[in-house]
C-alpha cells in the first residue's frame, strides 16, 4: 500500500468558511435519501443506541464502514471507551426502532423495540434488519460536532429477502425497483 500523506491544506479543516449556512446545508442534504441504520454500543450493563442515516461502506479490504455520531453524545464516548459498536441497518417495516432510537422514547425503553441479542463480544444485535455488523473501531476523526469512526467490520449478517427503511426529506420510505 502506498505512503498516503495529506498536505497540510488538505487537512481536515477548512481553508475557507463555508459558503452556504446550516439551514441551506440541511435543506440541501435533506433531499439525498439514506438508509436508516441503529449504531449502539454496550459496556457492562451499559448499553446506548441512536438512529443514524450518516454512514457508509468505507472499505472491503479489510471490510470497513464509517458512521458519524454526535460527538457531545453517550454514543460517542461508549464506542471511544469500548473501541466497538454494532450497527443495523433496518428494515421497512421497522420505522418504529427508528424512532425510538431517534429520541421519540425514553433511552432506558429504545431496547423494548425490536428482538435484541448480542453478538460474542457483547454488541447489541438487532433481529430482522437487513444488514447487522460488530465492528472494532479502528480510527476516528473529530470534525465540527461529529467524531466519524471507522469500524473493521468483525462479524456481519445480511437478510437478502428484507428491504431497507430509507430516509428523504423528513419522512420515510420504502425502495421501489425500476424495471
Amino acid at each position: 500500500m502506498p505512503d498516503f500523506d495529506l498536505p497540510d491544506s488538505m487537512a481536515l479543516r477548512p481553508t475557507r468558511k463555508p459558503v452556504v449556512n446550516t439551514a441551506e446545508f440541511r435543506s440541501a442534504m435533506s433531499s439525498v435519501a439514506s438508509s436508516v441504520s441503529v449504531v449502539t454500543a454496550r459496556r457492562g450493563d451499559e448499553v446506548v443506541g441512536r438512529t443514524v442515516t450518516a454512514m457508509l461502506s468505507l472499505s472491503a479490504n479489510p471490510p470497513t464502514v464509517l458512521i458519524s455520531i454526535d460527538i457531545m453524545s453517550r454514543l460517542a464516548d461508549l464506542i471511544a471507551k469500548t473501541g466497538g459498536f454494532s450497527m443495523a441497518v433496518l428494515a421497512e417495516d421497522q420505522a418504529e426502532i427508528a424512532d425510538a432510537f431517534a429520541g421519540k422514547v425514553a433511552a432506558e425503553e429504545r431496547f423494548d423495540r425490536g428482538d435484541w441479542s448480542r453478538w460474542p463480544s457483547g454488541q447489541p444485535m438487532l433481529a430482522g434488519a437487513v444488514t447487522v455488523v460488530d465492528c472494532e473501531v479502528i480510527g476516528a476523526i473529530e470534525t465540527g460536532t461529529h467524531v466519524l469512526f471507522a469500524g473493521a467490520i468483525v462479524e456481519a449478517e445480511a437478510d437478502d429477502a428484507r428491504r431497507p427503511l430509507l430516509w428523504q426529506r423528513h419522512g420515510y420510505h420504502r425502495l421501489e425497483s425500476i424495471d
